[in-house]
């Protein structure tokens, strides 16, 4: 039996297909979940006209149409209700967005961030239309 040559068969490694599946699939996951965290506008809010098509609201906005009554996330809402929610969630200095209707009165988005500075936000962005 020593006479008997022992051959040993070497398989080669392929490359490794199910982590890069992995990663591509959790990547689809991750895209798919902030796609929909954006919550959509009132249809009886007329933006500002932006050439962007690509231009998504910022989802922790305040919007307010033009009535000048306010919404935060897609329910109505009132200045220190939002602030409370978004101080709940800040991790930093507290900043607040107004995402104001074009025929939203003046009066209502000033006395908004008036509101929104007295009520803790660091900052307030009002969110317009890029100037060309």
């Amino acid at each position: 039996m020593a006479g008997f040559l022992q051959t040993q068969t070497v398989r080669e490694k392929g490359e490794p297909t199910l982590p890069l599946i992995n990663i591509v699939f959790l990547m689809l996951i991750f895209f798919l979940v902030t796609a929909q965290m954006a919550a959509p506008l009132d249809p009886g809010i007329e933006l500002v006209n932006t050439e962007d098509d690509a231009f998504v609201p910022p989802p922790d906005a305040l919007v307010i149409d033009a009535f000048g009554q306010i919404t935060f996330r897609g329910v109505a809402s009132s200045p220190d209700a939002a602030l409370t929610i978004l101080a709940s969630e800040a991790s930093g200095a507290l900043k607040a967005r107004i995402l104001p209707d074009r025929r939203a009165p003046a009066d209502a988005v000033i006395a908004l961030a008036q509101s929104l500075r007295r009520g803790g936000a660091e900052a307030v962005f009002i969110v317009t239309e890029q100037a060309l």
